[in-house]
């Protein structure tokens, strides 16, 4: 999956920073000690190329579907949708660059002006899936399918293609917008993602591997999997998982449920898995996909702190290091650092502070604080209780817009 990675300086003092050996995220607010068993694994965006096509041709992963004397309510679903399932074809042409095995000093004094460029021109191909939200031809999709497409291409189920435009993409959700020059197009209709259950049916309709129009299905295997859960910490999004076969190509179709309504967006696989898929779920693409089709961007309220969930092993590391920090708190979030010029930063917070509750809600998880800020929104105050080296104080902040990579 494609990341943000701010341009600011992220680095703990070394005095710190050599004793915590903890991960950064590139999110801006959060600070992730992972325990999950899957963090470790690679998520993979599931946008293919043309060469990924060939590479996974022959894997073998079958979905589990229900039998045969059951299927009709997928066939119903099927009809229903697959006309405003769309397939999303992309070009992007990548400029001469510079191998970064020569970006050297050493070799700039032997080659000069003469260092071997990657060839110029260089034109990348993909696919991808999408869906149609309104008649007049909004398309609902990821963003890493469209993210620095020169062109982008519709096709339809029914042999139509037409040339399709980027609205707008937000790459911490990973949600975009394409609008196309038709009218009275098909749609989708789309559920309530908070009613989504575990164990319910899940069908998914897209474009793996470039076969348009497949079929998988499966059920929802878990609801409100968080970013680190699935070693994705730089995204914003508590995701559906479930078992319905998805691969390259699926990026941005519909995850269905058995009433042929959407539940979510297929975004990511965790590599060398099988039956284990991600969705953004439809709430939270739908909230995202407004703001791009009106604004054409997207605001995520940001705190600007690095942080750590408080675990003993790491109370001890602090307490027996030179460092001067000195948590008694057993729960909470560690301030590890605040960015200067940060709302943080102008609220008085401080490394070291340990953050018990937001707004009287007590908080023992990054990813349970990252929710709060993020439903928060930007310039609304918040009001936070910590420990400053063993005594409560009270702090209000008011989040501000995540920087983006260009403005560091």
């Amino acid at each position: 999956m494609k990341r943000i990675h701010l341009k600011t300086n992220w680095f703990l003092s070394k005095k710190l920073a050599n004793r915590l050996l903890l991960p950064f995220v590139g999110v801006g607010i959060a600070f992730l000690s992972g325990c999950s068993t899957v963090t470790s694994q690679k998520v993979q965006p599931l946008q293919e190329s043309a060469q990924a096509v060939q590479e996974t041709k022959n894997s073998n992963n079958r979905p589990l579907v229900p039998t045969p004397e059951d299927t009709n309510f997928v066939v119903a679903v099927v009809n229903k949708v697959e006309p405003a399932v769309v397939q999303i074809n992309t070009e992007r042409t990548v400029r001469s660059q510079v191998p970064e095995e020569f970006n050297d000093p050493f070799f700039e004094r032997f080659f000069g002006d003469r260092i071997p460029t990657q060839p110029q021109g260089r034109v990348e191909r993909g696919i991808g899936s999408g869906f149609v939200i309104n008649s007049n031809g909004q398309i609902l999709t990821n963003a890493h399918v469209v993210d620095g497409a020169d062109t982008v291409t519709v096709s339809f189920s029914d042999g139509r293609t037409v040339q399709g435009k980027v609205m707008g993409q937000d790459n911490v959700t990973d949600v975009a917008v394409v609008q196309v020059p038709s009218n009275n197009l098909p749609v989708v209709e789309l559920a309530n993602s908070q009613q989504v259950q575990p164990g319910q049916w899940a069908i998914a309709i897209g474009n793996p591997l470039g076969l348009q129009e497949t079929v998988t299905v499966g059920v929802v295997s878990a609801t409100d999997r968080s970013a680190s859960d699935i070693g994705a910490s730089d995204r914003r999004v508590g995701y559906i998982q479930t078992d319905a076969a998805i691969n390259p190509g699926n990026s941005g179709g519909p995850l269905l449920n058995a009433r042929g309504q959407v539940i979510g967006v297929n975004t990511a696989i965790i590599s060398g898995a099988q039956g284990i898929g991600f969705a953004i779920p439809i709430d939270t693409a739908k909230r995202i996909a407004q703001e791009l089709i009106t604004k054409g961007r997207v605001e995520h309220p940001y705190l600007g702190i690095q942080m750590a969930q408080i675990t003993p092993e790491l109370k001890q590391k602090l307490n027996n290091s030179p460092a001067d920090i000195q948590v008694q708190a057993d729960k909470g979030i560690l301030i590890v650092r605040v960015v200067p010029g940060s709302p943080a930063a102008r609220a008085g917070l401080r490394a070291g502070d340990v953050i018990q509750k937001i707004n009287n809600q007590p908080v023992t998880t990054t990813d349970a604080l990252q929710q709060i800020v993020e439903k928060t929104g930007v310039g609304s105050t918040m009001q936070i209780e910590l420990q400053r080296n063993g005594r409560g104080l009270q702090v209000s902040v008011q989040p501000g817009p995540l920087p983006t990579p260009q403005g560091g």
